[in-house]
């Protein structure tokens, strides 16, 4: 009797080993195609918004015309949905104005009060928010993410956000190029239609949106002449995609593709089946580069959780280090570095840890929490001081 239970016991366990890996290797065959992929990686059809109107920020906790729903077109084409936000001591200041007009959409963003207080003061400053995957403008916490960027300055700092092409109400299917492209057209129209100088411009990005920044960053520094913006805040970045799956666990405990990374060989043939890579560590490299050789100053802060679930905290190590050891045309052993860093470390106890790294022509800031998830963070007052830190260092006389 009770072989005949443990034959039957472990009959289902085998089928259920067996049904677990058929569905496991389905999924990996799903993965090497472009379009599955890109469903993965972006999430864009995972709106979270579902039930409320973007076109009605109201409901999502602005005061009444607060923030101002327009379109931008990419440069290829496709209409990107966006919001402008104004900072709260600001719209104090103009709110029986500002009340005053229609609310919801607008087809023309340039007849707007609130567009005219961000073009019109020269000390006004500009933050272009980049978000991560999934959701749309007014999702989880990016809108408390924006009350802690206006919060370094609540009468002069706007925050201009936008969702990619194939997320909320934007046109068009996403990928790396079309992101991109969606970046550039986007602070094209807040430097050539707004009149905004990049020297008060602060990009900001969280998760995914991360690696749009600093492939945006990348471009204009690479310009001629080269585009200096007044800097970044980097939240919860990765090194790239295929290191990213290698680590990535789905609630932080069931790994996608962390088991096949144990095999050199199987892993590195389905990572010829990666579209979109976002080498953020070469871009990173790369931009930090470009502003050492040309003497343009800059100013990039990369913040992460420990108990961030979503994309280890280690990640923002490895892209610290790109970034370091790009400051030195001759080179920084790793153990030179690692020593240098132990030196210049800060320990804030149950805060976290920062070390700062700073040359002739830049500075680069690593801030280490430990907490604050992948999401939370984005609302806590770190957001807010990163933000006060960049503009002054940009112009010391700013108020």
């Amino acid at each position: 009797m009770a072989s005949t239970m443990l034959y039957t016991l472990f009959k289902y366990i085998a089928l259920a080993g067996t049904l677990a890996a058929g569905l496991y290797a389905c999924v990996l065959g799903l993965l090497t195609a472009s379009s599955f992929q890109g469903h993965v990686v972006y999430l864009h059809k995972i709106r979270m918004t579902w039930f409320k109107d973007l076109n009605v920020p109201e409901s999502f906790g602005f005061l009444k015309n607060q923030v101002t729903p327009f379109t931008i077109s990419s440069s290829d084409g496709p209409s990107l949905y966006a919001w402008h936000i104004l900072p709260v001591e600001l719209y104090r200041q103009h709110e029986s104005e500002l009340t005053a007009e229609p609310s919801g959409f607008v087809s023309d963003v340039t007849s707007r009060i609130a567009f005219k207080l961000l073009r019109d003061d020269p000390n006004v400053r500009l933050i272009i928010h980049m978000h991560g995957a999934a959701g749309t403008v007014g999702s989880g916490y990016r809108v408390p993410n924006y009350r802690a960027l206006s919060a370094a300055q609540p009468k002069k700092i706007h925050v201009i956000t936008f969702d990619y092409r194939g997320f909320g109400y934007s046109a068009g299917t996403p990928s790396e190029a079309g992101l991109i492209l969606d970046a550039i057209s986007i602070v094209d129209w807040a430097i050539n239609t707004v009149g905004i100088p990049p020297s008060r411009i602060l990009i900001f990005g969280q998760s995914i949106g991360t690696a749009v920044s600093l492939a945006t960053l990348e471009h204009y520094a690479a310009r001629s002449p080269s585009v200096a913006f007044a800097g970044a805040v980097l939240v919860a970045p990765f090194t790239d995609v295929a290191t990213l799956v290698a680590t990535y666990s789905i609630a932080g405990t069931i790994p996608v593709l962390a088991p096949l990374a144990r095999f050199p060989r199987i892993f590195g043939y389905l990572r010829t089946f990666i579209r979109d890579t976002w080498s953020n560590k070469d871009r990173i490299a790369k931009y930090v580069q470009i502003n050492e050789k040309n003497g343009e100053k800059y100013r990039m802060t990369l913040i992460h959780a420990e108990d961030d679930w979503d994309i280890p905290w280690h990640h923002t190590e490895t892209l610290f280090w790109y970034a370091v050891k790009a400051t030195n045309a001759r080179g920084i052993s790793d153990d030179e570095l690692q020593q240098r860093k132990q030196e210049l470390k800060t320990d804030l106890g149950a805060a976290g840890s920062v070390v700062e790294w700073r040359t002739n022509t830049g500075t680069i800031r690593e801030e280490i929490l430990k907490t604050g998830l992948h999401d939370v963070i984005m609302g806590d007052p770190v957001i807010s001081l990163a933000v006060m830190r960049i503009f002054a260092a940009a112009d010391p006389a700013w108020r």
